[in-house]
């Protein structure tokens, strides 16, 4: 059985803090650098479910880092260095409060308030009559706030400014940036039959300039559709094939579980796992036309603190 890095503790040189986060083990080594090791713990409604999934780790690790190259032209972001395929160092930015969700169509969440009767999205007006799916006539922002525990929650653009979280000058080029990331996204999810369908963005500010910080466009950030057979699926209202994380959602939901009070995880048994480490496979197979490479797992522990080391001393 492959195994699944479910925790760290690393102690590295000039390390200051460590802060972890449903997926991500962050170490702050001088204030000056972050330290990002995407572990293979899984979360779905806010939950960190109780088991890992093999190589999600290093899937998230490699696209974001992918990705983070391909738009660099757009935005600066805070890749440094890869030096593992489950780590990546960059520079420590104070991060904006907010998280820069954008959709381009009609689904999850959204589609979900929106059955239930709201036509107003985090202050959008959205149009009577639309279906699950569809594609809005062009993408819209819906920016949530950054909970540290908890539940993200939706927000309008005038009331991250009139609290103050973002200035108006930020925050409009963050929004800026969010449009640009995402139309480059999508060209290059549609060169791969893939439709981008929605993602989120973090920035942060470092020496006043504004990075894009985090991963970006991964399957635990972002949703994809298959595009060969959308039109025809939607037509016929059937649900579409994609990749994403909303597959575990669903097996989630179809055993009870929603991360509400008093609801318990569903066994996660070793077949459910060994599939959404394949779904994980897929997604990175399809989304960056390269084959993936399994790492040896087995003193994988030990490999990230020395190739992280090698980094930080050179």
């Amino acid at each position: 059985m492959n195994k699944a890095v479910v925790e760290t503790n690393f102690n590295f040189p000039g390390q200051v803090s460590l802060y972890k986060g449903k997926v991500r083990d962050v170490y702050n080594i001088a204030n000056k650098f972050m330290v990002m090791v995407v572990s293979d713990r899984i979360s779905a409604f806010d939950v960190v479910l109780p088991k890992g999934i093999p190589f999600k780790g290093q899937v998230l690790n490699q696209i974001a880092a992918k990705f983070l190259d391909a738009t660099k032209d757009i935005v600066p972001n805070w890749k440094l260095a890869t030096p593992d395929p489950m780590a990546t160092i960059g520079i420590k930015c104070e991060p904006f409060k907010v998280e820069m969700v954008i959709r381009g169509y009609l689904t999850g969440s959204a589609w979900r308030e929106y059955k239930a009767g709201n036509r107003t999205l985090c202050g959008i007006k959205l149009p009577d009559g639309m279906r699950e799916n569809q594609k809005f006539p062009s993408p819209i922002i819906t920016p949530t706030t950054k909970a540290d525990e908890g539940h993200d929650e939706n927000i309008s653009k005038e009331e991250i400014i009139a609290k103050g979280l973002v200035s108006r000058e930020d925050y409009e080029q963050i929004e800026k940036y969010t449009y640009a990331l995402f139309e480059r996204g999508t060209e290059i999810a549609a060169k791969r039959g893939l439709i981008l369908v929605d993602t989120k963005y973090e920035f942060g500010k470092k020496d006043g300039k504004i990075y894009l910080i985090d991963e970006i466009h991964t399957p635990d950030s972002s949703r994809y559709f298959y595009a060969d057979g959308y039109q025809e699926r939607f037509e016929k209202g059937e649900p579409q094939r994609q990749l994403s994380k909303e597959f575990v959602r669903q097996w989630l939901m179809d055993n009870g579980f929603q991360g509400k009070e008093g609801q318990k995880v569903p066994e996660m048994t070793d077949e459910i796992i060994n599939q959404i480490t394949d779904r994980y496979i897929e997604l990175y197979e399809n989304i960056t036309g390269e084959k993936f490479v399994k790492t040896n797992t087995a003193d994988v522990e030990k490999r990230i603190e020395k190739n992280v080391c090698l980094y930080l001393e050179h």
